[in-house]
Order: structure tokens, then C-alpha cells, then sequence
């Protein structure tokens, strides 16, 4: 099968897969739809590609005594705007949305986590490139998203290298753009998530300088609108929400190519690159705890972009965390699966 590069037009509705996104796109909250039947209706924020698709494949949205009304948004920020407004009641985002939510004092709570291996977050370079070392990088031109998850793999793996951020040319460009100024020569590197990692690699337009496995802590979430949690059946609906998510989840890790069929007809990403990014990332979550582990590492996340001034005080992370649906899950430091091929 022929691979190509997805077009810089194709590429930003892939802006909408991933929670770990912290740009400022606009929300798009467009009918996505409603299932279940009930009384008792749960507003949901999804991204494309996200929870509705998921649970769909795996046969978790039947036999619902519940409405689930589904709401789609660009990307993380956004959504929890609208959990903070109380038009939605539940989301799911990345590790760095929330602390910026956080930052920002919005009315959100975690109340679920996954973690997953971080293959994916990575600092590309071009097939050709000299670099070999992210020491190397010392001068480098880097593109990567501000406020996104990859903006901070980035600050934690020049720091493994010994580096600073103002050791590099920082260029902050949304995906699509920094595409074209990686495969154009403009920057020397990128600092990226999966699927873009996987598109990189697929097409052998370049090669990983460094990943964020070891270095970022691999975890996405679940956030709810307080005043959600304090409605008894709305509580008791997340609950069941959550718990489908949870077995979803493992359905992808033993269904990996069904998965990512899905995910390519939703997303438009080629079926080998979804595929790709499965494997290395979707496939590998698995769902954990909300404790204290989770809390400090997220709490790291925000004292950086504190520190980069990108957030304007000190966050108490702890106060934005309920812990209520954590049940028998393992602690957050589980290690994530690893798929293997049989």
C-alpha cells in the first residue's frame, strides 16, 4: 500500500482528536447525537475520534437507562470552558488541560484517570538530520504547541539533556503548520503527540530524537462539573459512564485493529497510521486511580508553566480532584500495557 502525508487540510480536523491539545481552538459543540432513553439526561464534551466513537465500537452504549447527549469540541481547553459553565456535565482530556483550567480557577474536577506509555510524545526530527542526541539540540529550531502536553514532554526531556527551554528556538505552531515547517526545513525539530508522531514515522519523514516515555507521566482523564457530582443521579450516571469507559478500554487493547478502523473512518487518519498509533499509545492505557501520585505529578505540570509564566499563580492541584469513583483500581503508577503483535 502506497503511504503519503496527510495534507495540511486534512490535518487540522486532527486537531480534534486529542485532549492533550492546549490550544486555543474554538469549540464546536454541532449535534453529535444522543443515546440511551430515561428521564436523566448526561451531557457529555467528546472529541473526535473520542469516547462516543469508542464506546460505540465496543458495544458499550447499549441498554442505557440514561440519555447520554453527546457535545463535540476542538480540543481540551474549550471543552472544560463548558464544564466549568455547566453545559456539560463530564469530559475526557489530557494531563495538561486541567491545569490550566486549574490556573485559570475554573469549577472542574477529575474524576478518572488512564495512563498510558508516552511513545508517543516525542521530539521528531527529519530522516536526514544530524542531530542524534536531544543534548545536540542546544541552538535548534523546535516547533511545538504552547500549553499543549507535547510543550511540556519538551521542557521535561531538554531537561533530562541538561537543557533549558531558552536554550532552543522555541517556534509555538498548532499541527498543521508545524508539519509544513518540518517537512519545508523551517524548523529542526518538532516536539509532537501521537497520531502526528505515528504519521511522521509511517511515511519515514522522520525519526524520534526522544520520547516522552519516563519523562511525562502518560496520563488522561476524565473531568466533571461540580455541581454534576453533587446531583445524586447524575453522580450515579458518571459512575456508570465511567465504568464503560474503563471496559472500553480494555476492549481496544484486545481489539487494536477493529479499534483503529474505527478511528480512521472517524478521523480520516490512514488505517496504517492509526493502526500505528494504537499500538504504540491508545492500546497501552489502562485505567488507575485518582491519588496522590497522580496529584504530584500533575501539580509538577503546573509549578513548570507557572514558572514559564504561562500560568499566572501557583495552582493547589489537589483541590481540582474527586476521588469517589476510584473503587478497586490499581494506583496511578501502574505500569501501562504494551501491546505486542502475535
Amino acid at each position: 500500500m502506497r503511504r503519503h502525508l496527510v495534507p495540511a487540510a486534512l490535518l487540522l480536523p486532527l486537531t480534534l482528536l486529542l485532549a492533550a491539545c492546549g490550544g486555543n481552538s474554538a469549540a464546536d459543540t454541532a449535534g453529535a447525537g444522543t443515546d440511551g432513553k430515561g428521564s436523566l439526561t448526561l451531557n457529555v464534551g467528546d472529541q473526535k475520534g473520542g469516547s462516543e466513537a469508542v464506546l460505540r465500537a465496543a458495544g458499550e452504549l447499549k441498554n442505557l437507562n440514561y440519555k447520554i447527549k453527546w457535545s463535540t469540541f476542538t480540543s481540551g481547553p474549550p471543552l472544560l470552558e463548558a464544564v466549568n459553565a455547566k453545559a456539560v456535565d463530564i469530559g475526557g482530556v489530557g494531563n495538561t488541560p486541567p491545569v490550566f483550567a486549574a490556573g485559570a480557577g475554573s469549577k472542574v474536577s477529575v474524576v478518572a484517570a488512564w495512563h498510558g506509555t508516552s511513545k508517543g510524545e516525542a521530539i521528531l526530527v527529519p530522516k536526514d538530520s544530524s542531530l542524534r542526541r536531544p543534548e545536540e539540540l542546544k541552538g535548534s529550531s523546535i516547533a511545538v504547541a504552547q500549553g499543549s502536553s507535547a510543550h511540556f514532554q519538551l521542557i521535561a526531556s531538554l531537561k533530562e539533556a541538561g537543557l533549558k527551554l531558552s536554550d532552543v528556538k522555541v517556534k509555538y505552531l498548532q499541527p498543521a503548520d508545524a508539519l509544513a515547517a518540518f517537512t519545508g526545513g523551517k524548523v529542526d525539530a518538532w516536539a509532537v503527540w501521537d497520531p502526528y508522531t505515528s504519521q511522521v514515522l509511517e511515511t519515514k519523514q522522520g525519526r524520534i530524537l526522544a520520547d516522552g516515555d519516563g519523562v511525562v507521566n502518560g496520563l488522561s482523564f476524565q473531568v466533571a462539573a461540580p455541581s454534576a457530582l453533587k446531583d445524586t443521579k447524575k453522580a450515579a450516571a458518571i459512575k456508570d459512564y465511567l465504568e464503560r469507559l474503563r471496559r472500553a478500554q480494555d476492549w481496544v487493547y484486545r481489539h487494536p485493529d477493529a479499534w483503529a478502523k474505527v478511528w480512521a473512518k472517524d478521523t480520516g487518519l490512514p488505517y496504517e497510521v492509526a493502526l500505528a498509533s494504537v499500538k504504540r499509545t491508545n492500546a497501552s492505557r489502562i485505567a488507575v486511580a485518582v491519588d496522590k501520585p497522580l496529584i504530584a505529578s500533575e501539580q509538577q505540570i503546573a509549578d513548570t508553566f507557572t514558572e514559564l509564566k504561562l500560568i499566572p499563580g501557583k495552582v493547589d492541584f489537589a483541590a481540582f480532584v474527586d476521588t469517589r469513583f476510584n473503587g478497586g483500581l490499581p494506583p496511578s503508577t501502574t505500569t501501562p500495557r504494551v501491546y505486542k503483535d502475535s
